[in-house]
């Protein structure tokens, strides 16, 4: 203890700031735990396929209201889920698409105007394209196939001819690339092979010389880590650079946690119960990664401001826990603790935001996929105040 005066010492701790006197009279001022905001709560949940393990939202049949599509593994579908645009889903549709569909993402493939679909089939070892209508509806597209087992993919114009292109992460540690011709129709580009079982893709143009860039995360025990690998412009990329993450990443996104207008990485780490920031230079290298608690077992999260205050949170979706955190950032990459938890139906797999409307209101919505129970759970913002007319399915 350092003698600060004559009179009286001082102890600091993490929860008191506390006074000792001349006396040996204890003075403490405590100080308030962190109370996090409670912006959600549980709406409705929706029956899908079996096992779902991917949610996208999306505008299927352009009535401007939000739709939901997931991949179900075990039912070898997807499900279609329409919205009312009040948070409220009609029933699903349920479409036979390929072998154990994993992942999927959404684009405008044969640039006609309506979403398209190209679904990484885990089972199959191949990538299946369905072409939309615009009415909800879909037609079977072409398959390519590869070797082996894709997990996960992204699609954007990496080669800049003004056609989408997909990058798809395969499980035998390779990346492999398809460039588009804009009818609905994929070349063979080129494929890589680095790290430790690659567990999901970003596309983003990380140093802003217009040329996108592959972010991978290696889930194998020989990696642990989020590869860089920056783009040529032409649909290729250059050797990456690697960081160090949590044990097992499983995912990784792009956010701006820190108000610099730089690109950050969110990594959500399987093991050890955490996830990994990584702040950007804006010159595609990254500040060494700052870990942060979540619940047991993340599995997905995303990175949006779901409290207001212009400053970017994460919400986590918790495989063993079975629940959804809200951590509320303190915009500087690190957050508050603790996190509001909110419990979900079984084996909370993915999610994905959404806007909804209600009574001229406007607020962010979330919808989980339930791997565990087969549905889609919603979980709306209390900013909305719904009607006493709908009736969430249960």
């Amino acid at each position: 203890m350092k003698r600060m005066s004559r009179s009286a010492d001082i102890i600091i701790s993490v929860a008191s700031l506390c006074l000792i006197f001349g006396n040996g009279l204890w003075a403490c001022s405590k100080t308030e735990p962190y109370n996090p905001p409670d912006p959600f709560y549980y709406f409705a949940s929706y029956k899908v396929g079996k096992n779902p393990t991917a949610i996208t939202t999306v505008d299927l049949n352009q009535d401007s209201f939000t739709d939901l599509i997931t991949t179900n593994i075990a039912s070898n579908t997807i499900s279609i889920l329409l919205g009312n645009g009040d948070g409220t889903f009609r029933d699903q549709t349920q479409l036979h698409v390929c072998q154990e569909p994993r992942a999927l993402a959404m684009g405008d493939f044969n640039e006609d105007g309506h979403s398209d679909v190209a679904l990484a089939c885990s089972g199959g070892d191949e990538i299946a394209l369905l072409l939309g209508h615009g009415n909800g509806r879909f037609q079977e597209g072409q398959r390519y196939p590869v070797h082996r087992t894709p997990i996960a993919l992204a699609t954007d114009d990496i080669n800049r001819d003004g056609h989408a292109d997909l990058v798809v992460a395969l499980r035998n540690d390779k990346v492999k690339v398809f460039l588009g011709n804009g009818t609905g129709e994929f070349r063979h580009g080129m494929q890589y092979e680095h790290g430790d079982t690659p567990t999901s893709v970003a596309l983003s143009d990380l140093n802003a010389d217009g040329k996108l860039d592959l972010v991978v995360t290696n889930g194998g025990p020989m990696s642990n880590a989020v590869s860089i690998w920056l783009g040529n412009g032409d649909g290729s990329f250059r050797d990456p650079k690697d960081y160090s993450t949590g044990h097992r990443p499983l995912g990784v996104s792009i956010a701006d946690f820190n108000n610099d207008h730089h690109n950050d990485l969110l990594v959500i780490n399987g093991e050890k119960d955490c996830f990994t920031t990584f702040l950007g230079n804006g010159n595609a290298t990254f500040r060494p990664g700052k870990d942060s608690g979540a619940d047991a077992g993340p599995n997905f999260g995303l990175a949006r401001d779901f409290n207001g205050d212009r400053l970017v949170d994460v919400a986590i979706v918790n495989l063993q826990s079975n629940d959804l955190s809200i951590l509320f950032g303190k915009g500087d990459g690190t957050f508050h603790y603790p996190p509001r938890n909110y419990r979900t139906k079984s084996g909370p797999f993915a999610l994905s935001s959404f806007r909804v409307t209600i009574v001229g209101a406007e607020e962010p919505g979330l919808a989980i996929a339930d791997n565990g129970s087969g549905s889609v759970s919603i979980f709306l913002h209390k900013g909305l105040k719904p009607s006493a007319s709908l009736q969430p399915h249960e």
